[in-house]
């Protein structure tokens, strides 16, 4: 297991037992950790610094983001496909996070969009902040 997947564990661990510990004070719904909707996703990363269920959100959100870009990166490279997002080096999981609720601030009106699946909507918001040249 590599560090990075050691990491990611950790941190859904954490989300989990802080999620368990703090259930009776979330302001958003359990319902949206499930990430059944793009609008899930936002609620969950959108939660302000000052709210009780912050780490559990932050830690949930990174990881979502994270796991995304990381089968995205791996489906890419192993079946030779274009990839869809090319983030510099150097980028980090909560400049994923801020580039995808700007996205979703742009986007919200759209039911549609509101309503699929929120990894679509990540590499969409995600691939228009870092689009791969041609």
């Amino acid at each position: 297991m590599s560090a990075k997947t050691r990491l990611l564990s950790r941190s859904f661990a954490v989300a989990a037992l802080t999620g368990l510990m703090s259930s009776s004070a979330l302001a958003i719904e359990d319902a949206d950790f499930r990430f059944d909707s793009t609008e899930d996703l936002v609620q969950v990363c959108s939660v302000p610094a000052t709210a009780p269920e912050y780490l559990t959100a932050t830690l949930a959100c990174k990881a979502f983001i994270e796991a995304t870009v990381q089968y995205h990166d791996q489906i890419t490279d192993r079946k030779k496909l274009k990839p869809l997002i090319c983030p510099p080096k150097t980028a980090t999981t909560e400049e994923g996070r801020v580039a995808f609720l700007a996205w979703a601030e742009k986007k919200a009106g759209d039911k549609k969009l509101m309503g699929e699946q929120p990894v679509v909507s990540l590499v969409r918001a995600l691939a228009a902040k870092y689009p791969c040249k041609k």
